[in-house]
């Protein structure tokens, strides 16, 4: 991407993110809530590079993304230009590259299953790296959506608890795509419901602090229902056409 076309990104999307800032400030400060109560990452998916890097200079330092093989592409780009963003990974994880994915992300948010959730462990065991994740719920109960069911949770912790090399930081859901009878809202509340009736099934307590909720088009509502981190792609980096 020639100089040109990356200070022009680098401009609509400071102006994009400036907005999206004052927002998520107001939608704080109605919740009695601070800036530092809450992490933003950008989701930059489907964008090069130069994208990733840009929202970095502009202040963003949490990146998300939900391919393994974007994550470790532009970690490397960056890392040799002396940038290194916290880098998360929020989407669905097959168990074949979870050992890729383990020592490359700050956050793994898409833990759905126990079969995942043993392979990580086993992966980070035989790496000597402890790995920080989160449980995915399907509290829609979507057939379409990923994610352990309310019922099953306790058990994924118990589960959890018995893994040296893994770190159970909280847990991350999706709201509907589409408007239905479990309105953003509704999901985002029961999340939050979930999360304070399991911390006492967590064995280390002090690092069951994330509720991992909310997008582009529903992050007010998740940041109204306690959301510690959000996952933004569109209102920072703009429309995708891939």
């Amino acid at each position: 991407m020639d100089t040109k076309k990356v200070d022009s990104v680098k401009k609509e999307m400071k102006e994009r993110l400036d907005a999206f800032r004052e927002n998520v400030n107001t939608c704080l400060k109605k919740s009695g809530r601070g800036a530092n109560d809450l992490v933003v990452i950008g989701v930059s998916k489907f964008f090069p590079a130069e994208y990733a890097r840009a929202a970095y200079e502009l202040g963003l330092t949490d990146l998300g993304e939900n391919r393994v093989s974007e994550l470790l592409e532009k970690k490397e780009t960056l890392e040799e230009e002396g940038i290194r963003p916290k880098w998360h990974f929020i989407g669905t994880l097959q168990t074949n590259k979870v050992k890729k994915l383990i020592g490359n992300a700050e956050l793994i948010h898409s833990v759905d299953s126990m079969h995942l959730l043993k392979e990580i462990s086993v992966r980070s065991e035989a790496a000597e790296i402890h790995s920080s994740v989160l449980l995915q719920v399907n509290i829609s109960k979507e057939e379409t959506k990923h994610g352990f069911s309310e019922h099953e949770i306790s058990k994924a912790i118990w589960s959890a608890n018995e893994c040296p090399y893994i770190r159970l930081c909280g847990l991350m859901t999706m709201a509907p795509a589409e408007p239905s009878f479990f309105a953003p809202r509704k999901v985002f509340e029961g999340l939050r419901a979930l999360f304070e009736k399991m911390k006492s099934d967590v064995s280390d307590a002090d690092e069951w602090k994330v509720l991992s909720m909310g997008m582009s088009s529903d992050y007010e509502e998740a940041i109204a229902c306690g959301a510690t981190h959000i996952r933004v792609g569109t209102s920072i980096f703009g429309p995708r056409y891939s």
